[in-house]
């Protein structure tokens, strides 16, 4: 009797497939409360959306980690994109201030990527500093950007991208006199430029890391005492 009473609990908690009367393969699940069945069809749609978003955003985020490492593919890529943007602008000669807006955010995303974090972040980060001396200087520090490479390459590359598309929208294509644009740029890139490079040579920094400097036999055994199996041989001998 008390097996029989466990069966019949479980069998009103659990939800069990049952076909209905034409042939279909629908699923049912068993209410406990009400002793009667209610179709999988019942289930909001949204539950269905959402989850379906999530497993495209978290197959989106699983292929951006794995191209990480693929440094010069993911700028090929970038370039291949921004060719294609330019192309489309020279063949149907129109959309000029959509390509002007993507200069600009192209220009401004590469001045982040060159540009370290200021020394108040740095400070209230605890993390690296510049050298401020000489001494410093000689240890090795990485460079700090503020944009680093990767989230640059996602930056530019999604802003090529929607720019790409908005070329097919009648809407962007607002009539203006392109040469202006180009020498407004022009002027723009040097003026931005020229306060950048300034400000490396005020605070004394390349935007560029080589890496740690190895010497030339470090790490070898050498002598007597050298350490390790080496020195243990040489002082037997």
């Amino acid at each position: 009797g008390a097996y029989v009473g466990v069966a019949a609990h479980w069998h009103t908690r659990t939800r069990l497939p049952l076909h209905s009367p034409g042939g279909t393969s629908t699923t049912y699940y068993r209410n406990p409360n009400v002793g009667t069945t209610v179709s999988s069809n019942s289930v909001p749609a949204s539950t269905f959306r959402m989850t379906d978003q999530n497993d495209i955003n978290r197959a989106i985020q699983y292929w951006l980690d794995k191209s990480t490492i693929h440094v010069v593919p993911r700028w090929g890529g970038f370039a291949v994109c921004l060719a294609l943007f330019f192309l489309r602008i020279y063949l149907i000669q129109g959309y000029f201030i959509i390509a002007y807006g993507l200069g600009i955010y192209l220009l401004n995303n590469f001045i982040l990527f060159l540009s370290p974090l200021d020394l108040e972040e740095i400070d209230d980060r605890a993390g690296p500093t510049l050298p401020t001396s000489e001494t410093e200087g000689k240890e090795y520090r990485p460079f700090t950007r503020k944009l680093p490479e990767f989230k640059f390459w996602l930056a530019v590359t999604k802003g090529t991208i929607t720019s790409f598309f908005m070329t097919f929208f009648a809407m962007f294509d607002v009539p203006v006199f392109w040469p202006i644009l180009v020498m407004y740029f022009g002027i723009l890139f040097f003026m931005t430029m020229r306060r950048q490079i300034a400000h490396m040579y005020k605070h004394k920094y390349v935007p560029i890391s080589w890496g740690k400097a190895k010497y030339k036999g470090a790490g070898t055994e050498q002598g007597m005492y050298g350490g390790g199996m080496a020195g243990a041989r040489g002082r037997s001998e």
